[in-house]
């Protein structure tokens, strides 16, 4: 009797041991537990916290404008309309995170499907696909990202699409580089010959071997996609008041520099701490998926 025979899950113990040892790496990684710690508070303060204050978003009252911090119930002021800037930090963060998770699931699908594509066929396609990854890249992505936005209606759901047709062919030309050097492996080559499609060798072999480098990429296209729509509203090109997010509440912010400093400061620091989060567990991930680390 073979041991497979006697134990099913002996086939399963490398891959559990490898999950395993990934893991310790990731939690020995500090900084990425604080950022997965700050996220965390982030995205539950956002979807929460907006329900648990006393005042709306949207409520006026022009006598408590510029309120300051810590002002009666008004926990991070008020801004020149006396609205809560809390609660729309809150409301905005819902919109910037929706914004940057939904632009990272589109473009790490795209960028994937591409990168699999042209690295699994190579030669004329694999050519033709990523010469087009290329071209992208030759335009600056902030011009081209601000060209789309002042074309196309800001509205949050066109502005995530902006955002991920600007930031797939990262994610395309890291799945094309990790596919070629999996397409001469052995379990690669075995499938061929036990007559498998191609469809499900880039699936079943190819993809999911190539899911670390990918989840790290996508990790960090979180981080750019919150910048990036940061920036286009901060210019006026992005989400379009009364909807709030960080990007415009810093371009409603700008001139009472001075006179309400607090009007920047609050939606600049949420920005620096989910981008920086999000950059930290991008690290993180990186170390813990490299094989090449000992456990």
């Amino acid at each position: 009797m073979t041991a497979t025979a006697a134990d099913p899950n002996a086939a399963a113990e490398p891959a559990r041991r490898t999950g395993n040892r990934g893991w310790r790496r990731f939690r020995r990684h500090r900084l990425a537990m604080i950022g997965v710690a700050c996220i965390l508070l982030l995205v539950l303060a956002c979807v929460a916290g907006p329900w648990l204050l006393p005042f709306d978003d949207l409520r006026i009252d022009m006598r408590a404008r510029f309120a300051p911090p810590l002002t009666g119930w008004h926990l991070f002021g008020t801004d020149p309309l006396g609205r809560d800037l809390c609660a729309r930090l809150l409301m905005a963060g819902r919109i910037s995170l929706s914004v940057a998770f939904a632009a990272m699931v589109i473009s790490t699908i795209v960028g994937s499907t591409i990168g699999v594509v042209a690295g699994y066929y190579g030669r004329a396609v694999g050519a033709v696909l990523m010469r087009l990854v290329d071209a992208m890249l030759c335009f600056p992505a902030v011009f081209l990202l601000l060209t789309l936005a002042a074309l196309l209606k800001p509205d949050p759901i066109m502005i995530t699409l902006i955002i991920a047709a600007t930031s797939w062919m990262e994610v395309a030309r890291v799945v094309e580089s990790q596919i070629r050097t999996l397409r001469e492996r052995d379990f690669t080559l075995a499938a061929e010959m036990m007559g498998a499609s191609d469809a499900r060798i880039m699936v079943d072999e190819l993809l999911r071997n190539a899911i670390g480098p990918i989840v790290v990429a996508a990790t960090l296209t979180v981080a750019r996609a919150i910048l990036m729509e940061a920036y286009i509203s901060f210019l006026g090109y992005g989400i379009q008041p009364p909807t709030a997010s960080w990007g415009n509440m810093l371009n409603n912010a700008q001139q009472y520099l001075t006179s309400a400093p607090w009007l920047a400061l609050v939606p600049g620091i949420a920005i620096t701490l989910a981008v920086t989060s999000f950059n930290f567990i991008g690290d993180g991930l990186r170390d813990a998926l490299d094989a090449r680390l000992e456990s």
